[in-house]
């Protein structure tokens, strides 16, 4: 089993910034795919970013240019820096990993438990 530990979140201004981390730990051959989702009430989770072991990332259009995902493979640490916040980016946020637990078993994932992001002034 893996978990995936969040922390970060918190209440921001408009314009401000925040970083979240997200540390995997448990059964862990190697982590592949490390990404950030985000969720408001009513509506389904979306994508925010994703990083691949090799440092490929992607990100959501809303969020180019202002938030940046990284992570730390020592660690199986994924971090998501966020910048010029808004109010559209209130969500609770949630840490995804695809992580592989032996050399011979598969993909599978795996979620945080969620962090609350509220951009409020």
């Amino acid at each position: 089993q893996v978990q995936l530990v969040e922390s970060g979140g918190g209440l921001v201004q408009p314009g401000g910034s925040l970083r979240l981390s997200c540390a995997a730990s448990g059964r862990i051959f190697i982590v592949n795919t490390m990404g950030w989702y985000r969720q408001v009430p009513g509506k389904e989770r979306e994508l925010v970013a994703v990083i691949i072991s090799d440092g490929t990332t992607n990100y959501a259009d809303s969020v180019k240019g202002r938030f940046a995902i990284s992570r730390d493979n020592n660690k199986n640490t994924v971090y998501l820096q966020m910048n010029s916040l808004d109010s559209e980016d209130t969500a609770v946020y949630y840490c995804n990993a695809r992580v592989r637990s032996s050399l011979l078993s598969g993909l599978n994932n795996y979620w945080g438990q969620g962090t609350q992001v509220t951009v409020s002034s």
